[in-house]
């Protein structure tokens, strides 16, 4: 190995620092937000809170993603360290100055396009298969965030059905969600990851009826109601605190998905160097983009908690679990199918149904359509900028 693979392979893990860093200061923040609005938990404690949760989620769930990005997205070719650099350094370039115009760019989007664009400049071939799969899944997230905060914006408005029964309820469903979260901590006979449920019914001997696991329907129901308790023990007490503890669970549930969804963005594109050219283990690489997550979040969180908290606060508490509960659900399902996702893209369809759900959207029209569009410029003008720069540096530096 040459000075210049070296300095290649320094100049790739930088870039992926710095993206780990990016999307921990933006893109891990918002789910705290409404706690913090709530005053259920103080900005610094939550930034805090969000490095610890989302660098455990990068470690434990951020597998599934970083594979996708790195080695599915583009055929005939691996992703040289050049490559991964310039791809990056486009992905990070497009998130800079959606923080600085103002209008959220979708990480996944523009790590997806920029990926797709250097692989492309190496004489790849388009992965049309993984691309039908991961914009099928972006296409229906919107109806599907916005469906399912609305029916959950509409359940905490029935007068029929108290707040000592709704707020538990919604705890039971993230509880029993949280028994199949797959975790690479958790060993697994034919996959890389593992869950609670699964290894309980493994322990049972994997009972099943008719085709269903009864053991892990079981832990399911178990996790399920154990929630429910806990949090309406709290909102017997007082429907304020319920309220406030589920948004801090909810919180912490979305910021550790986040991190296991987001890492690979980061990470991904150094899949190759890391994992064939260099023999590393897996973890060695989620650790690099956990580090970046952990920095970003404690030096870039709190000034984006404290603007993204009055946001928050102006929904209000049930609009703003309406909108996070979606996000948990689809970012978990995101990770199981390995799917790239932008959280942007998850809680603003989540605000827009929760509003909805109390006759208005509360968001500009004229807003939505500037960020869709955003969107699509972000996806089509990364692909572009990718193969361009790393044609570009490829050509000035003679290699590959």
């Amino acid at each position: 190995m040459t000075a210049v693979f070296w300095i290649l392979v320094m100049f790739a893990t930088v870039s992926s620092l710095f993206m780990a860093w990016s999307l921990g200061a933006n893109s891990n923040s918002p789910p705290f937000a409404p706690a913090i609005g709530a005053n259920a938990v103080s900005t610094m404690r939550a930034a805090f809170l969000i490095g610890i949760l989302a660098a455990a989620g990068a470690l434990t769930q951020g597998g599934a993603i970083s594979e996708t990005i790195g080695a599915n997205l583009i055929g005939g070719v691996t992703i040289t360290p050049l490559a991964a650099a310039s791809g990056l350094l486009v992905a990070a370039g497009f998130m800079s100055f959606g923080v600085y115009s103002g209008y959220p760019v979708p990480a996944a989007f523009a790590t997806t396009g920029a990926i797709v664009g250097v692989g492309l400049s190496l004489g790849g071939d388009p992965a049309f298969d993984t691309y039908r799969r991961i914009v099928t899944f972006w296409l229906l997230v919107p109806p599907t965030s916005g469906g399912l905060a609305y029916v959950t914006a509409k359940l905490l408005r029935r007068e029929d059905v108290p707040e000592t029964v709704s707020i538990p309820f919604l705890a039971a469903v993230v509880a029993g969600i949280l028994a199949n979260v797959r975790l690479g901590i958790i060993p697994h006979p034919d996959r890389a990851q593992g869950s609670v449920a699964e290894a309980l019914a493994r322990l049972v001997g994997d009972p099943s009826i008719l085709g269903v696991d009864v053991a892990v329907v079981g832990v399911t129901l178990v996790f399920a109601a154990l929630g429910f308790r806990a949090i309406r023990r709290r909102t017997q007490r007082s429907v304020e605190a319920g309220v406030r503890t589920l948004l801090v669970a909810l919180g912490s549930v979305v910021a550790f998905s986040s991190g296991g969804s987001q890492v690979g963005l980061a990470t991904g594109p150094l899949e190759n160097l890391y994992g064939a050219e260099l023999g590393l283990p897996s973890i060695v690489l989620l650790a690099i983009g956990a580090t970046g997550i952990l920095a970003g979040a404690w030096m870039g969180a709190p000034r984006l908690l404290q603007a993204t908290s009055r946001e928050y606060a102006q929904l209000g508490l049930r609009r703003s679990i309406a909108a996070l509960v979606p996000g948990f659900i689809i970012a978990q399902l995101a990770i199981t199918l390995g799917i790239p996702i932008s959280f942007n893209n998850i809680i603003i369809s989540g605000v827009i149904g929760g509003g909805l759900a109390a006759g208005s959207a509360g968001v500009s029209r004229r807003k939505i359509g500037v960020t869709l569009a955003f969107w699509l410029i972000t996806l089509v003008g990364s692909i572009g900028l990718g193969y361009g720069l790393y044609w570009a540096l490829s050509t000035l530096l003679g290699v590959q």
